[in-house]
């Protein structure tokens, strides 16, 4: 920053720096509610839903990373004003969308945009709160907006697609980005790394291509069969995509995946959390609406209404994650979003309480809990032990594991679902086959509880403190890079 910012600035920034997160978040949650009401318009499959929410998550998990490096060389607060402006078009074009096809292609102009926000808002904030207790609390705040998008987004959905239609759900966008736009031209200051990275088109190609081939076998399988050869060579493709990457990427003085960060092992697990939370979250919001609205036959406001606890959980315990995590550390936060997302998916998976109104609520307030408390501890072990000048890489890295796992959990859960649900008894079938998407579920959040105990100890903190001194001298010296790259 050119000069010391006041406390009252600070906020400020932060405050537009969140607008970005809502409008981002708000858009997958306010989509979900809507997916029943678009299938049927468009006579889509359960695959045709999952393609709406993952054709966006995907592009934005594959350009995240490109933008928060681009971000650090060319300026913080140049990347993000053009990420306001291309998700704001891109939304324009969603609410005209004739078909399905359209649609598709349209959320992945949004998500071009997308990928220039979030990860490039927390760098920002990074930037601008450099004590680590008020970073850990501006991160929290962060956290809660997603608790908010949350809350809002299958209520303003249910409300917009029961009175006006779903394409009056991306309407909602425009006046927030628009306000976000300007005042991020008079209030955000500019910012770049000291050292900008290059740029890494090999590394960027491979990302997409494992991203996208990975994603493409798994959402298709059910239709085309498993071991089918296109099934089988869009598989190969993502091997072969990340064999290169894990290949090319230690070779390069400034890869775009510097997989140095891994050593790290804060930094380690709370990628693999936050890929297993998010896909946990994904799946459970894609089930939840189709069981609501196609199996109970709620309209989307009702179906939004039953949302409700769990985001008004996530909209309380976030920024008490937040604070917990600046006073104590990670540890507990993550112990407790472990234990509450699995008790969960294992009341869904194991109880059937779906079928139950009074402990269906249970389910929703103790996803809602667990999920509100494991996003703070996810961004600030990402950025925390990292030199502020790889602020924007490390950011992006923990937004692309986001991504990345609501990807997955669309991806998965929807091919789970519909290997076992007939065309022609979809309701009937529904609650059956969802049992091992819950299952999966539960085992997501195991995951969360595991990770959160091993990788926030003291053996764990020790990594970390190694692999930033790693990284300093790298950055203190950057004609030894390849040798510090090779110890």
């Amino acid at each position: 920053m050119p000069y010391e910012l006041t406390h009252r600035r600070k906020l400020l920034i932060l405050a537009i720096c969140c607008m970005s997160l809502l409008i981002v978040s708000l858009d997958n949650t306010v989509l979900n509610v809507a997916l029943p009401t678009m299938r049927e318009e468009f006579d889509a499959s359960v695959s045709g839903m999952q393609w709406t929410i993952d054709a966006y998550t995907l592009v934005l998990a594959s350009l995240l990373m490109l933008a928060g490096s681009t971000a650090d060389r060319i300026g913080r607060r140049r990347v993000f004003q053009a990420g306001l402006i291309v998700f704001t078009i891109g939304s324009v074009l969603c609410s005209l969308a004739p078909d399905l096809e359209s649609l598709v292609a349209f959320r992945m102009v949004q998500a071009v945009g997308g990928s220039m926000l979030n990860p490039v808002a927390m760098s920002i904030i990074t930037n601008t709160f450099t004590e680590p207790r008020e970073r850990a609390r501006a991160i929290g705040v962060w956290g809660g907006v997603v608790g908010i998008s949350m809350a809002a987004g299958p209520l303003v959905g249910g409300l917009l697609v029961d009175s006006v239609g779903w394409r009056s759900i991306f309407w909602v966008n425009l006046p927030v980005g628009l306000a976000a736009l300007v005042l991020t031209m008079r209030y955000v200051p500019e910012s770049r790394a000291p050292r900008p990275r290059r740029p890494d088109p090999v590394g960027q190609l491979l990302v997409i291509a494992l991203l996208g081939a990975l994603t493409y076998a798994i959402i298709e399988a059910p239709t085309a069969g498993w071991t089918s050869p296109l099934i089988l060579a869009f598989a190969g493709a993502a091997l072969l995509a990340l064999l290169g990457l894990l290949a090319y990427e230690p070779r390069r003085a400034e890869p775009l995946i510097d997989l140095r960060f891994f050593r790290s092992a804060p930094f380690s697990g709370a990628t693999v959390i936050a890929v297993c939370a998010f896909a946990s979250l994904g799946g459970f919001l894609f089930l939840s609406t189709l069981f609501l609205q196609d199996v109970r036959g709620l309209d989307a406001l009702h179906a939004g209404l039953w949302m409700l606890p769990m985001a008004a959980m996530t909209l309380v315990c976030a920024p008490l994650s937040g604070r917990l995590v600046g006073s104590r550390g990670p540890r507990l936060s993550l112990l407790i979003a472990g234990v509450a997302m699995t008790a969960s998916g294992v009341l869904f998976a194991a109880f059937e309480v779906e079928n139950t109104n009074g402990t269906r609520f249970l389910g929703y307030i103790l996803f809602g809990l667990g999920f509100g408390f494991v996003n703070a501890p996810i961004t600030n072990t990402a950025v925390a032990g990292m030199p502020r000048a790889q602020a924007g890489v490390a950011a992006a890295v923990a937004s692309t594991s986001r991504q990345i796992g609501q990807t997955l959990g669309v991806a998965v859960i929807g091919a789970v679902l519909a290997s076992g649900v007939a065309s022609s008894s979809y309701a009937t079938d529904f609650t059956e086959a969802s049992r091992p998407a819950w299952w999966i579920i539960t085992g997501c959040g195991c995951a969360v509880l595991l990770l959160g105990a091993l990788t926030s100890g003291r053996w764990a903190r020790g990594t970390a403190e190694r692999t930033a001194e790693r990284l300093e001298a790298t950055e203190a010296t950057p004609g030894a890079t390849d040798a510090h790259r090779m110890t």
